[in-house]
């Protein structure tokens, strides 16, 4: 089975820890002798993975040069990529005792640039501040602020991804047997010019939609969204919360899901699946559980 696992950003950094390279280290590393069995179970396995508080990080420290030295977001998207790849990658080897070929792949992810996202930005990046702090910020930077939980955080545009011009490459190296680690971060935000040509684009595109064009576009027969919670709830937050164990489709989109929530992850899964296909959503460490339709919740036909 073709296996498609994103893992979410809590899998490298979970809320309120220090934004150390040893702190996702030892995050990844947890994160790859779980990924591990499921290649040791059979299955052939390409890995997505967020970026949005390494991305804010790279971009707080760009601030501190002069605006017209600034790398922008699709840049440092790739700075991220590469960064979070290359930590995957060796621990994944490690985890495997270094019996499968691992490759992290830098990844376009075409855009339309008449997209409405870039009016009206969402996608959370970056630490978190108390409202004074984030204000301030804001101010500062020219930023777009909203509220994430009980803080507040920097929000930039999230286009819908629409093309993943890498895809040849990727399927070359599953042809030959290769673990990919791909699109991270939503993958390189670009556009076509009119001559043809791609350029990157201000922009970070959602991770979960992303790894749902990937997996349609490399024909995976499972899609996993791996998180820090076990599965979708209905009544999320009150005492008649309870989680759900499958959902088709269309139950899937009939949710009524905040947006900063499970809400992207179940429309991701939504879009993938079809016949002889399903998604999964649920915690990180139960993720051969959740293939196995013993845990999380599943989406299928």
């Amino acid at each position: 089975m073709l296996v498609v696992a994103a893992l979410g950003g809590n899998a490298l950094l979970k809320r309120g820890e220090p934004m150390t390279a040893k702190t996702q280290r030892a995050n990844v590393r947890r994160a790859a002798i779980v990924l591990a069995r499921i290649v040791r179970d059979g299955h052939h396995l390409v890995l997505t993975h967020g970026n949005g508080p390494q991305v804010g990080l790279l971009a707080l420290q760009g601030a501190a040069y002069r605006a017209d030295e600034e790398y922008p977001l699709d840049v440092l998207g790739a700075e991220t990529e590469g960064m979070i790849g290359y930590m995957i990658e060796q621990e994944l080897e490690n985890a495997l005792d270094h019996e499968r070929p691992v490759a992290a792949l830098l990844t376009q992810v075409v855009v339309d640039r008449k997209d409405p996202a870039f009016a009206h930005p969402t996608k959370f990046i970056g630490p978190v501040y108390d409202k004074e702090q984030a204000e301030d910020k804001a101010k500062k930077g020219h930023w777009s602020i909203a509220q994430d939980g009980n803080k507040w955080r920097r929000v930039v545009p999230s286009p819908k991804p629409i093309e993943i011009p890498d895809v040849p490459v990727i399927q070359l190296l599953l042809e030959h047997g290769v673990i990919v680690i791909c699109t991270g971060g939503g993958g390189i935000p670009v556009v076509y010019q009119k001559d043809g040509s791609l350029t990157g684009i201000e922009a970070v595109i959602d991770k979960d939609a992303a790894s749902a064009l990937l997996a349609k576009e490399i024909g995976a027969d499972a899609l996993l969204l791996l998180t820090d919670v076990d599965g979708v709830y209905r009544d999320f937050g009150t005492p008649d919360a309870h989680r759900i164990e499958t959902l088709s489709p269309d139950e899937a989109r009939a949710l009524s899901l905040p947006d900063g929530s499970m809400a992207p992850k179940v429309t991701a899964a939504a879009n993938f699946v079809t016949a002889g296909k399903m998604a999964g959503i649920g915690r990180l460490e139960d993720a051969a559980e959740i293939l196995a339709g013993q845990a999380g919740t599943r989406i299928s036909v």
